[in-house]
């Protein structure tokens, strides 16, 4: 999975001046909080975009809304917990609001831990009154409806992902000049560490038309750069367009969406090694608008370790991986996962770890210490780690990841870089925004507005951001 995070990622909230559904008494509090990766993300804008025609409206605080979803991540167990406290929170926030005599705040469950846990939920915390999966967000209407009339249980936690997309409102409201958008779900992989499979399904790829017809109007609306979004992305198979035979894999797709008039960078995570095929190496090369930033996690650098976790690829395949792409692409940021502390890790294995940390040279990289997943293989496995161990492991891996991204970054000072401008700094007459390898930068400037890509000097550099000045006038959006 694409960066999984333990807290809330984001928020959808804001005012807005969305007009409420015909009949509607007026417009409904919506306030979602997302967890986990950028897939989630995505599925978190897609239902707001389907509650829209109800009348549903963004706000900040949960205490100031209708309906409160919690789009839930199942990766990790920290990450689990704290949806229960989340709900907690709510519950506050439901009894201020009722208290209050402000109307009834419904609560819904989403995402993983939905799929996965959906009684649990129910068992745990009965206030909940939706638990919806992430193959049944088009439903959500329903099954608004349904806990409104209190006329039965609504949970669903179905797979039914062709049905999911062909019924999310054609047209989507960006946030800014980049957006997300789903061509892959699922995974076929079954790593022995994770929940994916079991919680997204099988692997299904969106026909390359319906990809179109979502990407077009979201240039229209301003977006300047899409990411493209998969559990296993580059394993992407989806029907040609009309008129064609077959199947296109992700190069072909990224070279057809590059010729949107308007849409200059294009992204996609999250990749599995064995799916790194010569022709989607080839498109970094041929391929402007394909960034060069790549996220291709290997979670461990031990033959031995990526045998337990059914990778399916050894470290020196890896390593040759990323040996082809830097031949196409020199100038190519790498990212990655790793975990520590897998069931059976020796001193030796997590040796090799890091030996193959400094072989690559990351730009970036996310690290955690193992988490056994209930249901999943490498949770019954023998040799568990003691949790000091990982900690010890962790801290050395991440003291090197993070020494190798500053270096990264600082590596660009004295150079000029093209950023797409997505909106005001933190200081007046600063503004921020992307370069090609994703690092968030900083820098002075006038008369821009986001979407345009701005030439920009780089005067510093931190471990995590990019500091410096516009060198031209921008490219507008």
């Amino acid at each position: 999975m694409p960066e999984p995070s333990d807290g809330p990622v984001t928020a959808l909230t804001g005012t807005t001046d969305t007009a409420p559904a015909t009949g509607a008494a007026g417009p409904r509090g919506l306030h979602i909080q997302t967890w986990g990766c950028q897939m989630n993300v995505y599925d978190s804008e897609r239902m707001r975009d389907v509650l829209a025609p109800l009348g549903y409206v963004p706000v900040d605080r949960p205490e100031d809304a209708d309906l409160v979803i919690l789009n839930t991540c199942h990766i990790r167990e920290k990450a689990t917990e704290k949806v229960y406290s989340e709900l907690g929170r709510v519950r506050i926030a439901r009894e201020t609001r009722e208290g209050a005599g402000k109307g009834r705040l419904m609560v819904a469950v989403a995402g993983c831990v939905a799929q996965a846990e959906g009684a649990e939920i129910r068992r745990r915390v009965p206030m909940v009154d939706i638990v919806l999966g992430p193959q049944a967000i088009h439903r959500l209407p329903e099954l608004v409806a349904r806990a409104h009339r209190a006329s039965g249980e609504a949970l669903e936690v179905d797979f039914a992902v062709e049905e999911k997309f062909d019924l999310l409102p054609a047209t989507r409201t960006p946030d800014g000049p980049t957006a997300f958008l789903s061509v892959q779900e699922g995974c076929d992989k079954f790593c022995s560490f994770c929940v994916v499979p079991y919680t997204r399904g099988a692997e299904f790829s969106r026909p390359v038309d319906a990809i179109v017809s979502e990407a077009r109007p979201l240039v229209r609306q301003g977006v300047r750069e899409i990411t493209l979004l998969g559990q296993n992305v580059n394993a992407f198979h989806g029907r040609a367009p009309a008129g064609q035979d077959g199947e296109w894999g992700l190069a072909r797709l990224v070279r057809h969406l590059s010729l949107i008039g308007g849409l200059e960078r294009i992204r996609y995570t999250t990749s599995h090694p064995l799916e790194m095929d010569d022709d989607l190496i080839a498109a970094h090369a041929d391929t402007p608008a394909l960034m060069p930033y790549l996220h291709l996690p290997v979670q461990a650098g031990s033959d031995r370790v990526l045998k337990a976790m059914n990778r399916r690829h050894t470290a020196a395949e890896y390593l040759d991986i990323v040996h082809r792409l830097r031949a196409v692409r020199p100038d190519l940021a790498l990212s990655g996962d790793f975990i520590v502390g897998f069931p059976g890790e020796r001193d030796e294995d997590f040796e090799d770890t890091l030996r193959l940390v400094e072989a690559v040279g990351y730009a970036s990289a996310y690290s955690f210490k193992y988490s056994a997943r209930p249901g999943t293989p490498a949770a019954g496995m023998a040799g568990q780690v003691p949790e000091e161990v990982k900690t010890v492991r962790l801290a050395r891996l991440q003291a090197l990841l993070n020494a190798q991204q500053e270096a990264f970054n600082r590596a660009r000072i004295g150079t000029t870089v093209d950023v797409l401008v997505t909106g005001p700094g933190r200081r007046p007459g600063q503004m921020q925004g992307r370069s090609p390898w994703q690092q968030s930068v900083h820098f002075e400037a006038t008369g821009i507005a986001p979407g345009d890509i701005v030439p920009v000097r780089i005067v510093g550099a931190s471990r995590n951001a990019l500091a410096g000045e516009a060198a031209s006038q921008p490219v507008p959006a």
